[in-house]
């Protein structure tokens, strides 16, 4: 089988949530240029083991690729600097993404399912998880696997061959991975591998996930910004 084509795309408001203590303003917002950095740095005196922990990924990243001293910038770096330590399907402990979902659906779909999946494992389905939800647009060629002949990408139980695929494709310079939502069929998603393409990035709304004795939540919407 060869490999994934590269498609043109052209996406307007696509759904990434993240946890609502995220800070909607941060250290990469009032940064205006790598060489700032080490002054910064020294003035945290590496006392604030998150930052320290975030600088530390930033490091392996191109100072070409930052995006520093403009809105959401804290929030756009921190996709990329704050992986989970098992990775996400396209991206590995060492270097994470943008991910988002083109449909809202998409986005309450996947994080419905991972929240859900950590109750399952403590056996408790008692919780309340507040998102903010993040808009953001792109205008890039990313590879896409969202035609047929790619299915062992799509494994719902492991990453193995997804993160390879990733990190091959991240070594060729890829800006990226089109795919199908494994968790919602229907929908689409984005994985993003440069920080300079997430572009136009807004907060909209608040929502509320709550689990009460059962695996599927309630969601609600706080606020509309």
């Amino acid at each position: 089988m060869s490999g994934p084509a590269r498609s043109s795309v052209q996406l307007k408001d696509t759904n990434r949530l993240v946890p609502s203590r995220f800070p909607p303003a941060g250290i990469l917002d009032v940064i205006a240029a790598p060489e700032d950095l080490q002054a910064i740095v020294e003035l945290e005196q590496w006392t604030n083991d998150r930052i320290s922990n975030e600088l530390g990924i930033l490091q392996t990243i191109s100072t070409e690729e930052w995006v520093l001293g403009s809105p959401q910038a804290t929030v756009v770096m921190a996709a990329f600097c704050h992986p989970k330590p098992t990775g996400g399907r396209f991206s590995s402990s060492q270097r994470g993404a943008w991910y988002a979902g083109f449909e809202i659906e998409t986005a309450h779909a996947e994080v419905i399912y991972h929240r859900t999946k950590e109750l399952e494992e403590i056996n408790v389905f008692e919780a309340r998880v507040e998102m903010r939800l993040y808009l953001a647009d792109f205008d890039a060629e990313f590879h896409d696997i969202r035609g047929p002949g790619f299915s062992k990408y799509y494994n719902p139980d492991s990453y193995a061959d997804s993160q390879a695929l990733s990190e091959l494709l991240l070594a060729q310079r890829s800006n990226g991975i089109l795919y199908r939502s494994v968790r919602r069929p229907a929908g689409s998603c984005i994985a993003c591998f440069r920080p300079r393409l997430v572009k136009n990035v807004r907060p909209s709304a608040h929502f509320e996930y709550r689990w009460a004795g059962t695996k599927t939540p309630s969601i609600a919407q706080l606020s509309a910004r």
